[in-house]
This record gives C-alpha cells, structure tokens and sequence, in this order.
C-alpha cells in the first residue's frame, strides 16, 4: 500500500467534510502540520471542531484556519497570543472547551486506544469539572473526562519509512504522537521520507499502522512566536 501523497491537498483529498473534529498534533508553532493546515484552509471546509494544545498565533498554525471563520469549536488548554481567538470567543462566536493540558494529552492517548473514559483528580472543585460525573476512590474525588475519538489527525514527524514508521524530533514529539493515533484517518506532513528497514526499530516513536497517508513538505522555516533578545551591553 503506498502511503506516500504528492501533496497535501491530494493527501486530504475524500477525508475532509464541513463539521468534522480533528486532533492536530503541536505546541505553540512547535511541530505544527502547517502544510496540511494550509490544504484545510484553501478547500473550504467549515463548522470545524479542533482538538488541539493551542490555537496558534494569528496568521500562524490554527491561526489561519480562525482567520477564515472555519472553526466554529476548539479543544484546548492554552489559548493565548491569538487576538482574533480572543475576538471571536469574546463576542460568542467561538465555542471553547478548556482541558488541562495532561488531560487533554491523556484524552487523545484513550481515544487511540479505545477508551471511552477515565477519571482524574485534576480539575475537582474547578470549573473545569462542571457537568461531569465526580465518582470517590478511597475518599477522593475523581471527575470523568471522556477519550477524544477524532474524524481526522493531522500531525508532522520528522522521518518516516516508506510504511508510515515515524520519528520524531525532540521537543516537536510534543502532542504529536497522541492525536496521531486517535483519529480514524491520520495523515502525516514529514520532513524526509527514507526507504522501509532504514530506520533503526528502537528509535521509531510511532508504528506505521496509525498512519494512513504522509507527504513530504519540507523545507520549512523555523518560526517563533515572540523573539525575546536582550540589549547589547555598553562596552
């Protein structure tokens, strides 16, 4: 089965439809899928629902996709840095459901591995726990948040063989790894695709068999949010 898609557009092409949840891999611009964002962008699709740790900046990541009014929910635990999430939640145009960042990452993982639910301490007596299901264990509190089952995953790895095997790089693994697994259909934007058996099988962070589709879209920039640098000292 050849994986491996000239693009982004034909690799999202008979996946996408208006009103679908989608788990996107990355952390603030970090290990974003920005081709595939970029192909989900320009195909029109609306009434989007996404999980995802971040909603990008403006004009970057998610971002875009908030621009063009195509995302009517997001799943998050961190929301800032993004004036125009900020205008449309403000003004009751966007639909947010905050989720503490383990537990976001832990809901991802159950849905990839068909758990419906599990219970968790975090987020008891906050806000984060109204209208879920508290349940005691030995006389603590637990709440239940239920495992995210996606329509599509979208995330970006480093290398992959021709059989979808992915590696990470570093610190961009991030929330990489649990969407990729919990969506029915999970496409890959890699940096470079090698030939099956070259990588070594105790560095693949990722088994072939989540991933269904996978485009190669380097080169990339390497972006950041804000440039922090300090002044030049007097000599």
């Amino acid at each position: 089965m050849n994986k491996l898609y000239p693009d982004a557009v034909a690799a999202l092409e008979g996946v996408l439809k208006d009103d679908m949840l989608i788990a996107a891999g990355g952390f603030g611009l970090c290990g974003i899928p920005e081709r595939l964002i970029d192909a989900i962008r320009d195909s029109g699709v609306t009434g989007l629902t996404f999980c995802s740790n971040n909603a990008g900046i403006d004009n970057e990541g998610i971002g875009k996709l908030l621009r063009t009014r195509q995302v009517k929910k997001m799943i998050s635990s961190y929301v800032g840095e993004n004036k125009e999430f900020e205008r449309q939640f403000l003004a009751g145009e966007l639909e947010v459901e905050f989720c503490p960042q383990g537990t976001l990452a832990e809901r991802m993982r159950a849905g990839g591995a068909g758990i419906p639910g599990f219970y968790t301490k975090t987020g008891v007596g906050t806000k984060v726990a109204d209208g879920k299901e508290v349940k005691t264990f030995d006389g603590e509190d637990y709440i239940l948040e239920r495992g995210i089952f996606a329509d599509l995953s979208i995330v970006k790895a480093w290398k992959a063989d021709e059989t979808g095997n992915l590696m990470f790089r570093k610190t961009a693994r991030n929330f990489n790894l649990p969407a990729a697994t919990c969506g029915k259909v999970c496409v890959v934007e890699v940096e470079e695709v090698v030939p099956a058996g070259t990588l070594d099988p105790d560095c693949i962070h990722l088994p072939g068999v989540y991933v269904q589709r996978m485009i190669v879209g380097a080169p990339y920039d390497k972006k950041i949010e804000f440039r922090t640098v300090r002044e030049r000292e007097a000599a």
